[in-house]
């Protein structure tokens, strides 16, 4: 269940309520005049992706065409060189 806050509260307290719902998993409405104006919740994890996941999306890519394999190696030829390293890499 959700805390209810006033929207002063929420602004003087802003720092502490994100860490209660990053840290907590709590949850908080946000009210102006006794009436709610938002909810304050996790937005979620975040979404990764494994190397194979990845890979397994690579894979089901239509094919590139010949043409456009030609341009992106010609421009690649047009690059130039990145300076040496002064560490040596």
């Amino acid at each position: 269940m959700a805390t209810r806050v006033s929207a002063t509260e929420a602004a003087r307290t802003f720092s502490d309520l994100l860490n209660r719902i990053r840290y907590r998993g709590e949850e908080f409405v946000v009210e102006r005049g006794g009436e709610a104006i938002c909810r304050m919740t996790s937005a979620g994890p975040s979404i990764g992706i494994t190397a194979r996941q990845l890979a397994s999306h690579l894979g089901e890519l239509p094919p590139v065409d010949d043409a456009f394999a030609s341009d992106v190696r010609a421009a690649a030829r047009k690059q130039g060189r990145l300076p040496r390293s002064p560490w040596g890499r």
